[in-house]
């Protein structure tokens, strides 16, 4: 959202508070336009989901996560570095179902807890939005394994993904798409692996100058011929929810169910964004 061509379009830039119109929190699906050279986001917040299902270790529940932070540095005018991670996940367990690994879960109680994976990831805008064409950037991150199977919450692989962005404003709506996939390693069969399609597609529409309201359809799709491993399975959620700006921080809040299965039935979360200018680039 570098230009705004059109008056009707400043609505959506006063909303989204200058440096961090970019980020989306709280959708999942990714922006295009990175933060801008020199400026760190800084983000955080918290969710609850209920029914969550965790195929490999069998566990099933309500999930509490937070704080849920995350950090982005603007290492280019075209270029961030983003570090995402829950710090505390705790399931209360309703069920224990069959599972592959579930001999593994230490916990005999009601309740087990964990830290989150950590991801770390890149975006690289290739094209900047202009009159007749959309923003497009790549992006490539990578989940490290902090969440252990011990804990029934983690899998202790690592994954890769490579998504294209996409991004359009028109008049007081954005219209965001991701497009990619990712390798994700088999966590009960080593040598194994299932390459997935992940999707995004997302809206935000300026109400005011200061709210807005977005909605998202994100998630990724199974190629894996004989069925998915445990673990990396079809996944897909779908999500309403708000943006308010007040001053230089954003608050946002959104609900979210799931579309399969071994999704959650329903959830909510909340947080905040808030960007500053660090240091000036050489």
């Amino acid at each position: 959202m570098m230009r705004r061509g059109m008056v009707a379009l400043a609505a959506a830039a006063v909303l989204m508070a200058g440096p961090a119109l970019a980020q989306q929190r709280p959708l999942v699906t990714e922006d295009p336009e990175p933060i801008g050279a020199g400026r760190v986001l800084i983000e955080g917040g918290l969710e609850v989901a209920r029914s969550m299902k965790y195929p490999v270790s069998g566990l099933e529940g309500k999930l509490f996560r937070a704080p849920i932070m995350g950090v982005s540095v603007g290492i280019s005018s075209i270029a961030e570095l983003q570090m995402d991670m829950s710090l505390f996940d705790r399931l209360s367990i309703g069920q224990r179902n069959p599972a592959p690994l579930a001999n593994l879960v230490t916990s005999t109680g009601g309740s087990t807890s964990d830290t989150g994976d950590l991801v770390i990831g890149t975006k690289i805008r290739m094209l900047a939005e202009g009159v007749g064409h959309p923003a497009l950037s790549v992006r490539f991150a990578t989940r490290l394994p902090n969440a252990s199977n011990e804990s029934g919450l983690g899998l202790d692989t690592t994954d890769f993904q490579a998504s294209l962005l996409v991004a359009k404003t028109v008049q007081s709506i954005r219209v965001v798409a991701n497009g990619g996939f990712a390798i994700l390693p088999d966590p009960v069969v080593g040598h194994r692996q299932n390459d997935v399609i992940t999707y995004g597609l997302s809206l935000a529409r300026a109400v005011t100058n200061e709210s807005e309201i977005v909605s998202e359809v994100n998630g990724r799709v199974s190629t894996r011929i004989g069925g998915p491993s445990p673990g990396t399975e079809t996944r897909g959620i779908a999500a309403i929810g708000g943006r308010y700006t007040k001053g230089s921080i954003r608050f946002d809040g959104r609900i979210f169910v799931g579309l399969k299965d071994v999704d959650p039935r329903i959830g909510f979360g909340a947080g905040f964004t808030y960007v500053f200018n660090a240091f000036e680039l050489p």
